[in-house]
């Protein structure tokens, strides 16, 4: 890809932006056209790119995300009791956890994956039919949503699906995903409602609590792809940030990267075979009145690669369909535990974050819906 260089030697950045984006054919088309140097829009500050890569020492310790074995969620005794206050111990010191044993069979993960990795890495002109900027669709594919408003833009492609609420058209799904889509979605529903009803009974609640109020009705999947970068050292795969909706539930390769945010310091989340990540987002944080985290986390970029992820937030996305309103629920909130968030809908959320540019080291989205 040419730089956009005016006469007198300036740089425009707008300009390199969109001869980028108008190809159509994300990160994966400057690797398979042989790139060796990254483009200026890809090259975040130097200083803090290595500034915080150094930081990630601390993972070299022994420190770990919680891991939770859903396998003895139904046995009799004390289990359930055990699993439950494993998650509300994970929901309030790290916003994240591991699930193991969740009944979804190693196969569907496998093709899951295998499905977003041969959507990325199919024909570019077959792929370029999905590529847009319209956050309104339910099914498209693109580089960094926030392409034209972050000062960092990040070296992966992403193919975005709205899966729930509302009808899901098939067709509409890329068709060489289609079928494994529409399956991964049946299983993932189901782990959903396990984990809303373990975080409800964590939170001292009703274990249908969260369900009730809607919490598992949006599902917006997100296919990630990483291709092996050139100079992983000048830029992010996915820089810095929380996710937004209330709960995530992301399945990994074996490739690595994923780091969290934990006391103040950079953690490796080391892929394990079978499991999936759990964490919470801006709006489990939101309703939980700071009771539980939505923790930071990033994912650096490598030589090695393809990086391939598949996570599902239960959220809702832009549709004027979503008019529940949120604010921290009313059990959770005494005289000595005030609110600390006003009421909104999800959807402010949304295009508060696709359409300003924030800085998650300085603070988080929550700050614009504050008391």
């Amino acid at each position: 890809m040419m730089e956009a260089d005016h006469e007198d030697g300036s740089y425009d950045r707008n300009k390199e932006l969109k001869l980028f984006d108008e190809t159509k054919a994300g990160v994966k088309g400057l690797v398979d056209a042989g790139l060796t140097k990254l483009p200026k829009i890809f090259v975040h500050d130097n200083h803090k790119v290595n500034d915080s890569s150094s930081s990630s020492s601390s993972s070299a310790t022994n420190v770990s995300i919680p891991v939770i074995d859903l396998g003895s969620l139904h046995e009799e005794g004390n289990s359930r009791h055990e699993i439950v206050q494993k998650v509300k111990d994970a929901g309030e010191k790290w916003g994240f956890f591991q699930v193991v044993n969740h009944k979804i069979p190693q196969s569907i993960l496998d093709e899951m994956l295998d499905g977003v990795r041969k959507f990325h890495e199919q024909d570019a002109e077959v792929k370029k039919e999905f590529y847009s900027r319209d956050i309104t669709k339910r099914v498209f594919y693109n580089t960094n949503f926030n392409f034209y408003t972050t000062s960092e833009v990040n070296w992966r492609d992403t193919l975005y699906c709205l899966l729930a609420p509302g009808p899901l058209d098939p067709h509409q799904l890329p068709s060489i995903c289609r079928d494994v889509i529409i399956e991964y979605l049946d299983h993932i529903k189901k782990l959903a409602l396990t984990l809303l009803e373990l975080l409800s009974e964590a939170l001292g609640l009703e274990g249908n609590y969260l369900k009730d109020i809607d919490c598992g009705e949006g599902i917006f999947m997100v296919g990630n792809y990483y291709p092996p970068c050139p100079q992983p050292e000048l830029t992010w795969g996915l820089s810095s940030h929380t996710d937004l909706g209330f709960v995530t539930i992301l399945l990994q390769d074996q490739v690595g990267g994923l780091q969290v945010f934990h006391e103040n310091q950079w953690f490796d989340i080391t892929p394990f075979p079978g499991a999936f990540i759990v964490n919470l987002g801006d709006m489990m944080q939101l309703i939980t009145n700071d009771k539980f985290m939505s923790a930071k986390h990033r994912v650096v970029a490598q030589k090695v690669g393809p990086r391939v992820s598949v996570s599902c937030s239960l959220r809702q996305h832009v549709q004027d369909e979503c008019l529940r309103m949120y604010g921290p629920i009313k059990e959770l909130v005494t005289k000595e535990n005030p609110p600390i968030y006003k009421e909104m809908k999800m959807p402010d959320l949304v295009k508060l974050v696709y359409t300003t540019k924030l800085d998650y080291d300085i603070s988080s989205p929550l700050k614009h819906f504050r008391l």
